[in-house]
Order: C-alpha cells, then structure tokens, then sequence
C-alpha cells in the first residue's frame, strides 16, 4: 500500500508541473503578443526590418533604433539599472513618435510594485497594444 508522504510528494510534483506549464504557455502568449506590437510599431514607423521584432536578443536592438538611435545602443540592455532608465526613455520615445503621451512608458516599470505590480503589467501590455494598433 503507497505511503501518504509518497502520495503527497506525487501530488506536488503534478502541482509544479502543471504550475510550470501554464507559466511557459503564459510567456508564450506575451512573447507572440508583444512581437507582434513592436513588429507593427516598427512598420508604422516606416523602419525596413520590423520582423526584428521575432527574435530574440535582436529585438532589444530595435527598440533603440525605433527610437532613433544606433543599434550598438541595444548593448546597453546587458547593463543593470541603466537598461530600465534607457528602456523608458527609448519607449518614451516611440510613444510620443506614434504621438502618444511618452509618460505611459513609466507603466513599464510598475510591475515591481508589490501587490499592484499584475495590474500595472497588464495595464502595458494593453498600452502597447494600444500604441501599434490605434492610429491617432
């Protein structure tokens, strides 16, 4: 007869599996989304190589360019801190190109806050959304 720690263990394996899955299958969906976004942003504004928008690691180039900028700027991804200030300031950018307030790239960073941090998410997902979609 199976021992009830046994069983209990199974059961957790099967909860973290399951966890996992749907955490990978989420990403997946946001990935697609938000390629899909900065693809469309880059076609709307007039950049040659918007599919850049798929690939990973190359995706971070395009934002520096969307926002006029050398792609060597992208590098500067890899430096902690400075790539949130430049992230902002480049989206700031872009969103006031697409001649959206730049101020709704600071949502960007609202998904560190405890608590509020999935609405705040959530609210730039749908921003960007927003942005590559609805022509002003």
């Amino acid at each position: 007869m199976a021992d009830i720690n046994s069983l209990a263990g199974a059961g957790m394996i099967g909860v973290l599996i399951a966890m996992g899955t749907m955490l990978i299958f989420l990403g997946l969906i946001i990935y697609v989304y938000m390629a899909l976004a900065w693809m469309t942003i880059a076609k709307k504004l007039g950049y040659d190589k918007p599919w850049l928008a798929w690939i990973p690691i190359a995706n971070l180039f395009l934002i520096p360019i969307l926002a006029k900028k050398n792609w060597p700027w992208g590098f500067i991804f890899l430096v902690p801190i400075a790539n949130i200030v430049f992230y902002i300031m480049w989206t700031w950018n872009i969103f006031e190109q697409r001649k959206y307030p730049g101020w709704l790239s600071l949502l960007s960073i609202g998904g560190a806050i405890p608590l509020v941090g999935w609405l705040a998410t959530i609210a730039y997902l749908v921003i960007n959304g927003v942005v590559a979609w609805v022509d002003r």
